[in-house]
């Protein structure tokens, strides 16, 4: 029987939920749905044209060493395995468009988070994470907001200020508008200022949107929830920060970036979701090509 989701919402917490670095305790690792057999299941029924394969370094200054590939051929199982033996990260996005089971969830999470904040949500993408012994997310930042869910495994998070040195305006926007990719030159001095956040089985993190973090992880297979969704004052912040990098490249203005429902931003926002609808801006090309193919036992041979 599921036991509860979220255990220790306070007033406090509900009022800092989004605009504060915020760590929970959940109940959804002792479902199970996140079992080898879970997991297995998940992992053959994704559509592999969809799923995120990844391989890293051990440096985390070297960020460019993140590289994508693929694993065509492979059974659910036999990709569990090669997770759990290699230096690889799966990404499986909106798996709850693809699973029923994924599907329910995100509704009891979303359901639960509306019911104590009072804010309301939508374009809600539940991504399950599974990642081998050691790997490493780079730093790197989201567009949009995210909560992170902790099933199995170990890994150490660090979140940064959302301000420079750690990341400038420019840099948001150049990921918001696509034309470079979510990750962005880490410097480890960096670390004197972030937030630690030791993540276990049943610990959930917020943190605000935008801000810079990165992953390592311990030396056991990692099973985690990366849960992406908007919020009214999360799409017009994200319309804003677009706004100002058109302005910056098309009027050579140096706008600020601010949050709330100010006349300016409403402006920035209205200008944004017409430029959008114009098709005024065009992305860059920020998903890499694949570089590799992920074989048993974690073995990555070049493409």
């Amino acid at each position: 029987m599921s036991g509860p989701l979220i255990h220790d919402w306070s007033d406090a917490k509900a009022e800092a939920f989004g605009r504060e670095t915020l760590a929970f305790r959940h109940g959804l690792h002792e479902r199970a749905m996140f079992s080898d057999e879970g997991l297995v299941e998940v992992l053959d029924r994704y559509p592999r044209d969809k799923l995120g394969v990844f391989t890293m370094g051990e440096d985390p200054v070297e960020w460019r060493t993140w590289r994508r590939g693929t694993a065509e051929g492979l059974s659910g199982a036999e990709l569990l395995e090669a997770v759990k033996s290699g230096r690889i990260w799966l990404n499986l996005r909106e798996v709850n468009a693809v699973l029923d089971s994924y599907a329910g969830l995100a509704r009891e999470i979303f359901g639960d988070i509306e019911a104590h904040t009072g804010v309301k949500t939508f374009r809600h993408d539940v991504g399950l994470l599974i990642s081998s012994p050691n790997a490493q997310v780079f730093y790197h930042l989201d567009a949009t907001p995210v909560t992170l869910w902790q099933i199995r495994g170990q890994k150490r998070m660090w979140v940064y200020p959302r301000q420079a040195p750690f990341v400038t305006d420019e840099e948001i926007e150049r990921i918001v508008l696509r034309e470079t990719a979510e990750q962005f030159p880490y410097r480890p001095e960096f670390d004197a200022g972030a937030q630690v956040q030791e993540m276990t089985p049943g610990v959930m993190v917020s943190w605000p949107q935008n801000a810079p973090h990165r992953l390592v992880n311990g030396p056991t297979l990692n099973v985690s929830l990366s849960i992406e969704y908007l919020t009214p004052p999360a799409m017009l912040r994200a319309n804003v920060i677009y706004a100002n990098g058109l302005m910056r490249r098309r009027l050579g203005a140096r706008p600020r970036l601010s949050d709330g429902y100010t006349p300016a931003n409403l402006a920035k926002f209205g200008l944004a979701r017409t430029a959008k609808a114009l098709k005024l801006h065009k992305a860059g090309a920020t998903k890499a090509a694949p570089s590799f193919r992920l074989g048993h036992a974690g073995v990555v041979a070049p493409l």
